[in-house]
């Protein structure tokens, strides 16, 4: 296979400043500290990240005919990322996010959908996208015209070639359970954040959420908790919990994109679960300890280093 790793789906232009408490009043200015770009998205940040790590990446989205289109593309491509995929999409502007920054790490933003929702995998299109050994599609919930089946197409078609999928959903309702429900059935790993989970199950027992997921057939369910840690339940009855690194945060953006791009290196490497979530959990909290995601992760032997020496909360 080509590619090692293709991340398909949510792809953004980021402005990010820290630290802002509030908007400014009126036509008022408050100066900040910091103000950077980036790369960012559930298929975004995880392209960078699993380029860092090594892995040889294809990704799959779309941008506009812009100058933040422009910026993306070549940002990927600066990390090795392959973006023949990546479609220009006419008269809709690159999705993009002003990200203001909390002292917490918190991140308000403001965000306008563009090109994400616009892309659409053609079928001639669909060998080059299936040219891998893992194929991760983040983002389910923003892509209007691939949600509409493609993607449940694409991971039934990925999971027959013997692809290891995985799957990541953007700030979910309950509303969105039904694009994604028809995807689980293909997906070897689901990657949602807690509150996503329990927003697409209409359950908060966190062992409910898992199962309520596992019932509707995917392999494995990673839930990130934040400083919580993460939580594995995996339908062979594999269980655990593994609490999180102990860390100063500066901006919790793309956290959860990084730790997909964590595990799907893990899975990569061809470690254990435990190896996986924590090197997922050691990508994630890197970049939390920078603006802009994936701003502190360097490096595979960077992240392994991190790994050893970092302390985990008690």
């Amino acid at each position: 296979m080509t590619f090692d790793y293709t991340s398909i789906g949510f792809y953004t232009f980021d402005c990010l400043g820290r630290p802002v408490n509030e908007i400014p009043p009126g036509g008022g200015t408050y100066f900040i500290e910091e103000l950077t770009l980036a790369v960012s998205g559930a298929a975004g940040s995880a392209a960078i990240v699993a380029a860092k790590h090594g892995l040889t990446v294809q990704a799959v989205g779309g941008v506009g005919d812009d100058d933040m289109g422009d910026w993306v593309l070549a940002k990927l491509q600066h990390f090795g990322v392959d973006t023949e995929n990546m479609e220009r999409c006419p008269g809709v502007s690159t999705s993009s996010s002003i990200v203001t920054t909390r002292p917490d790490g918190a991140r308000p933003a403001l965000h306008k959908k563009g090109a994400t929702g616009a892309f659409f995998i053609t079928e001639d299109r669909m060998d080059r996208v299936l040219d891998t050994r893992i194929l991760h599609i983040g983002g389910v919930g923003l892509m209007d015209r691939m949600d509409t089946g493609r993607n449940a197409e694409l991971m039934r078609r990925a999971k027959q070639r013997g692809c290891v999928t995985t799957l990541d959903v953007f700030a979910s309702t309950q509303d969105d359970m039904p694009l994604v429900e028809g995807l689980l059935p293909h997906t070897d790993y689901f990657l949602p954040s807690e509150e996503e989970a329990m927003a697409l199950s209409g359950r908060t027992d966190l062992d409910d959420v898992a199962q309520f997921l596992l019932d509707k057939g995917v392999g494995c369910v990673v839930l990130t908790l934040g400083a919580g840690g993460a939580l594995y339940r995996h339908s062979d009855g594999t269980r655990f919990h593994i609490p999180a690194f102990d860390i100063d945060v500066v901006c919790t953006c793309g956290c959860g994109d990084c730790f997909n791009a964590g595990f799907a290196t893990g899975l990569h490497l061809g470690l254990d679960a435990e190896r996986c979530v924590r090197l997922a959990q050691a990508s994630s909290a890197q970049n939390a300890m920078g603006l802009g995601s994936q701003a502190v992760v360097k490096s595979l032997d960077a992240t392994m280093d991190f790994m050893a020496r970092t302390p985990i909360k008690s």
